[in-house]
């Protein structure tokens, strides 16, 4: 693997201590929300050895030495409260400007494997306007098929009948949306080239 990361992670905790320290902000009163618990406030996890030959071990290993420390369980309870109370505080905003505007409905499953979904088949040209040329991402696509075929890996045994067979129907259907694009860009690149006009 190479020695400079990807993406970077930001533990904004740390800023948040740093802004404190500095004075920028005044500390928060105890169970005004979520309390800033900084590394030196936790033990040091334990590392595990991983598995001989294993990829996915190496790689874990790697992502858990660029992580911030796991949230503790009342830090996630405390910044859920304040997350549900903050998107509570959007949904009226955006009710009183929209009367019309019901409720709107929890984020489920079929939420998340309708966005990939979605991503996927806009990333292969669907969704372009009559008379437009398709803009097609097609590593995009196969990115986002095989993030599905993560998820589906990731959640065997653990979902619904309903949602295994959603899940497994979403990622026929990509796959073989994505087969049919790159059959026709290949015979496109096979076709043999117009004759020059004289």
């Amino acid at each position: 693997m190479s020695d400079k990361p990807k993406f970077e992670v930001i533990d904004r905790r740390k800023i948040k201590a740093e802004e404190e320290q500095e004075g920028h902000h005044e500390p928060a009163e105890p169970g005004a929300g979520p309390r800033l618990v900084t590394s030196e406030d936790r033990p040091a996890p334990v590392a595990e050895a991983p598995a001989a030959n294993a990829p996915e071990a190496e790689l874990e290993q790697e992502l858990r030495g660029e992580m911030p420390p796991e949230p503790t369980a009342e830090e996630s309870t405390e910044q859920k409260a304040a997350y549900d109370a903050s998107a509570q505080r959007v949904e009226d905003l955006l009710r009183a400007q929209n009367p019309g505007m019901g409720k709107q409905p929890p984020v489920g499953f079929e939420h998340l494997v309708q966005q990939f979904y979605l991503t996927a088949m806009i990333q292969m040209g669907a969704g372009t306007q009559e008379g437009q040329r398709p803009r097609v991402d097609i590593m995009g696509a196969r990115a986002t098929i095989d993030l599905l075929g993560v998820l589906a890996e990731k959640t065997k045994g653990n979902l619904t009948d309903a949602e295994d067979r959603m899940l497994q129907s979403v990622l026929f259907e990509a796959r073989m949306a994505f087969l049919e694009l790159t059959s026709m860009i290949n015979l496109q690149s096979a076709a043999p080239p117009p004759p020059a006009k004289r």
